[in-house]
């Protein structure tokens, strides 16, 4: 394999649409446009579909527990970090609007201090997904993580996601 695309989110029915599972939404999505189905494998203790030489990659521990899977899958291929490409949710950024970077710290998210910790790195690189809103004040940091996007924002992901499809298309390429 040349590339990895490992997505943060939750296990589990309950989680879908919410705002700590936007990574594997948008690895979702990018499945569904390119035809591929994920394939769950006990392994590596996620799901797992392949694109040409690339894993596209949803572990099935907990989004704090991510760094566990992602290392075995990195270590059994072989895929140099600056191939591994980390998809998740950032509250810092607003709704919609994504960042690429090359390394850097966790940024407060328990998911990348996972992979770090995991990794022995920040050296690989993450694409953040935007989904702070002024939910997040009302609800609390936790609370607003694993709420549901909002109509409204339902309404806008779909552009997101093809902005998102592009990223993870360019990153491979």
């Amino acid at each position: 394999m040349k590339h990895l695309i490992f997505a943060l989110g939750n296990p589990g029915e309950q989680y879908n649409f919410t705002r700590h599972n936007f990574g594997f939404l948008a690895l979702d999505f990018f499945a569904r446009t390119h035809s591929l189905a994920f394939t769950p494998s006990k392994k590596f203790s996620a799901s797992i579909a392949e694109y040409n030489d690339t894993l596209l990659v949803k572990p099935s521990s907990y989004y704090n527990l991510t760094g566990i899977p992602l290392s075995a899958i990195i270590n059994f291929y072989k895929i140099p970090l600056e191939n591994v490409l980390v998809v998740c949710d950032d509250f810092a950024l607003p709704f919609g609007q994504l960042r690429y970077r090359s390394s850097g710290s966790a940024g407060g998210s328990n998911g990348l201090k996972s992979i770090i910790e995991h990794l022995k790195t920040d050296e690989f690189p993450r694409l953040r997904l935007g989904t702070d809103s002024p939910m997040r004040a009302t609800l609390g940091d936790t609370a607003f993580v694993l709420a549901k996007f909002t109509p409204e924002e339902k309404a806008q992901l779909p552009d997101i996601l093809t902005e998102i499809n592009q990223k993870i298309t360019d990153f491979i390429s």
